[in-house]
């Protein structure tokens, strides 16, 4: 599933997320290494004619990571303090990378991307946002492919 078809699946919690990710320019990103261990590595995102990109830098390691396999976790920027404004936000799935042509060169129209780069459209698998509700309750929504938002509460 592309962003666009989780903007139509879950449109609130697509709209936070988009906004949370919009707040700070820099994310990180976990991919795994050959061994199977966790690589997190900074890195910019765009949301963009419905998809979710990563643009990289040619030959770095999150690059081999992603093209050996595609798996990855994104966390959002939490910016400063611990107020988590708009929540903490994680999007996990798979990351494909977009040969020459027409995608790409749409891509490159709007962003101006250093060149050479590697660009990636990405398939989500799930989506967590962990929030504060009424300073009193730990509120965790979930979201996976063909399932609706499951909520929880914790005081």
């Amino acid at each position: 599933m592309n962003w666009a078809d989780f903007t139509t699946a879950e449109p609130r919690l697509a709209a936070v997320t988009e906004e949370r990710f919009g707040a700070f320019r820099h994310h990180v990103l976990v991919t795994l290494r050959r061994d199977g261990s966790p690589r997190a590595s900074g890195l910019e995102v765009r949301f963009q004619g419905g998809e979710l990109w990563f643009g990289m830098m040619p030959d770095s390691l999150k690059v081999r990571d992603l093209l050996r396999d595609p798996r990855f976790a994104l966390q959002a920027n939490p910016g400063e303090g611990t107020g988590m404004g708009g929540g903490d936000l994680r999007i996990s799935g798979r990351a494909y990378e977009v040969g020459d042509g027409e995608a790409k060169a749409g891509y490159v129209k709007e962003v101006e991307p250093p060149e050479p780069f590697h660009l990636f459209r990405t398939e989500l698998t799930e989506v967590v946002r962990t929030s504060v509700e009424d300073d009193r309750y730990l509120v965790v929504q979930v979201w996976k492919p063909g399932e609706p938002v499951r909520t929880l509460r914790r005081t």
